[in-house]
């Protein structure tokens, strides 16, 4: 199933000068294109690319549809003491969620904790972005996302989509060691990742796919026709668990809806997020949060490793990646080259020379 056709590689500034551009011509201010083009950048440099630049054709499709909206800004629906409820309004999520983790950590500061509801947030794309801001705040956050979408994942047991690849990250500060990030999807993988894999000709592995008569596959296109497959729940019924907890954590207590009801409108990507953000220096707990997790991230990473393999930590492989790609550049398969050139011409851009 490979392509033959050599990707296209671009280094991260003209890139994101590029993005930049196209979000611009759709009517957002210069800020709201920066926050954009940065995040989707970001995320291919991490090795993403499933939440990077990839994402922008869907985005121009739904800012021209009216299911994403330019320059929205963030509405309050309740504030008590550390729990707040934000309502996105359809709006970018690179700046609704940037916006709601700054009123978060602002609550953690002066609260010790925070309990964050964002609700009807346009695509927030890597959700360890928003762990990494808080992070960089010296805060524990824990964030469950669920996404009102076309159902695309099964549920154990069950042969056709219900929820889609509903999201769940961790980032916790290391001192003396760079942060502990865990960020995935609780399907067995992301559907950027098969879309990525369908643009290349690409098999997956077994094990990922079903297609629309519930029957294994490895082909990623039963993804892209109708009607379509379905993903598998990472960990059977464990992931399938999680994907049950972030679908009501974040699409209920958050304040936003769970995919129970009407079709999803195809012209939006939907995330509510639940966001609990705590800082260990009110809750008394730092030095032995300190301690703790640099003595045991060295003695877990000291473990032998197996053939041909290392003991890494979550956040250590994106952190590789960026390291490879800020240098090397970042390669973009030609049909999602192709497809960004497309979407710009929608909006009277042009894609640059790569």
């Amino acid at each position: 199933m490979s392509s033959a056709a050599a990707p296209v590689i671009i280094h991260a500034e003209p890139l994101g000068r590029f993005v930049q551009a196209v979000v611009a011509a759709g009517g957002s201010a210069a800020a709201e294109a920066e926050a954009v083009a940065h995040n989707l950048v970001e995320a291919n440099l991490t090795g993403h690319d499933s939440h990077g630049v990839g994402m922008l054709p869907r985005y121009v499709d739904n800012l021209l549809a009216g299911g994403l909206v330019a320059n929205q800004r963030l509405r309050v629906v309740a504030e008590q003491g550390s729990l707040l409820t934000l309502d996105g309004q359809a709006g970018y999520g690179q700046v609704m969620g940037r916006r709601a983790m700054e009123r978060g950590i602002a609550l953690a500061r002066t609260h010790g904790v925070a309990v964050v509801g964002l609700a009807n947030s346009h695509h927030l794309g890597r959700i360890g972005a928003w762990a990494e801001q808080c992070l960089a705040a010296g805060l524990v956050s824990i964030h469950f996302v669920n996404v009102i979408s076309e159902p695309i994942v099964a549920p154990f047991g069950g042969s056709d989509g219900r929820f889609v690849t509903n999201p769940m990250c961790v980032g916790i500060p290391i001192e003396g060691r760079e942060p502990l990030v865990l960020d995935f999807a609780t399907s067995r993988v992301a559907m950027g990742k098969v879309r990525v894999a369908h643009n290349k000709g690409e098999a997956l592995a077994p094990g990922i796919l079903i297609d629309e008569q519930g029957r294994p596959s490895t082909d990623p296109g039963v993804m892209f026709r109708d009607p379509h497959g379905a993903l598998l729940p990472l960990g059977e019924h464990k992931g399938y668990g999680l994907a049950v907890a972030c679908e009501i954590l974040a699409g209920a207590l958050a304040g936003g809806s769970t995919l129970h009801h009407a079709k999803p409108s195809p012209d939006s990507i939907i995330n509510n997020m639940l966001s609990l953000i705590v800082d260990p220096a009110r809750l008394g707990t730092a030095a032995r949060l300190a301690s703790e997790a640099r003595a045991f991230a060295d003695w877990v990473t000291a473990s032998p490793p197996a053939p041909g393999q290392r003991v890494l930590l979550p956040g250590d492989p994106e952190r590789a990646w960026r390291r490879q790609r800020q240098a090397d550049g970042i390669p973009i398969d030609a049909t999602t080259w192709a497809q960004l050139g497309a979407a710009a011409a929608k909006l009277g851009v042009s894609a640059p020379a790569a």
